[in-house]
């Protein structure tokens, strides 16, 4: 599967912006979805995920409460709200797929960047 994320942009703290991300191929469903970020000079880390049927989501505690994943499988896509955004949230932002049974996500996007002015 082939991913493009986009949706990012600049943003002032306490803002908000939709991640989208667009998938190839007919079996997107089959997909758990992943958001993931990586600021300059850090490790990537784990933002979201959702479910085959979107009916599970997980969180990182960094972003609970303000980040909201979701999916529409008809249109291939996969989405991350990001509410009351703060500076420290400024990174690039990748959407990841991890295929059924597989324990990491294998496939990428080419990541959006987000920066969130104070």
């Amino acid at each position: 599967v082939q991913l493009q994320a986009s949706g990012g942009g600049l943003v002032q703290a306490g803002g908000s912006l939709r991640l989208s991300c667009v998938a190839s191929g007919r079996t997107f469903s089959s997909y758990n979805m992943g958001w993931f970020r990586q600021a300059p000079g850090k490790e990537r880390e784990f933002d979201a995920a959702i479910s085959r049927s979107g009916g599970s989501t997980y969180y990182a505690d960094s972003v609970k409460g303000r980040f909201t994943i979701s999916r529409d499988n008809a249109k291939n896509t996969v989405y991350l709200q990001m509410n009351s955004l703060k500076p420290e949230d400024t990174a690039v932002y990748y959407c990841a797929a991890r295929a059924p049974g597989a324990a990491e996500y294998g496939f990428w996007g080419q990541g959006t960047l987000v920066t969130v002015s104070s």
